[in-house]
């Protein structure tokens, strides 16, 4: 028990030196964080490395909007997506595109757990709700 709280102690703080000065994860810093992890020996090293793995995906998924969509956004519609998903959470925000065609038309965005559905299929399932 305690030797877990340690390994998610050492794993959270990680983390936090992944990022860069503006909050954001980095290949840099992940880089620098993993090269000083080889000059350390960890007393469990796999956890260790999997927990950080694990929050590091979490932190990854916080600052990424993944938006779906049945066809292509411009250049100009991601940047707008970013602009307003980073003002809503107050960090920085960058956005992905998925193409999903089961959508239909419209747009879904994923923010870690978070999802804004602007779909028809999101639309048509809303509706098969309210009517049972």
């Amino acid at each position: 028990m305690k030797r877990d709280k340690k390994i998610t102690k050492l794993a959270k703080k990680l983390v936090e030196l992944s990022k860069d000065d503006s909050g954001v994860v980095t290949e840099d810093k992940v880089g620098e964080v993993l090269a000083g992890l080889k000059q350390v020996e960890l007393r469990f090293p796999l956890a260790t490395l999997k927990a950080y793995l694990g929050y590091l995906r979490r932190e990854v998924a916080l600052q990424t909007a993944v938006v779906s969509t049945p066809s292509g956004l411009s250049a100009e519609s991601l940047k707008d997506i970013e602009s307003k998903f980073s003002a809503l959470y107050g960090r920085p925000i960058s956005a992905e595109i998925k193409q999903d065609f089961s959508l239909i038309a419209g747009v879904s965005v994923r923010v870690g757990d978070d999802v804004y559905d602007a779909s028809i299929a999101g639309r048509l399932q809303r509706l098969a709700e309210n009517v049972h």
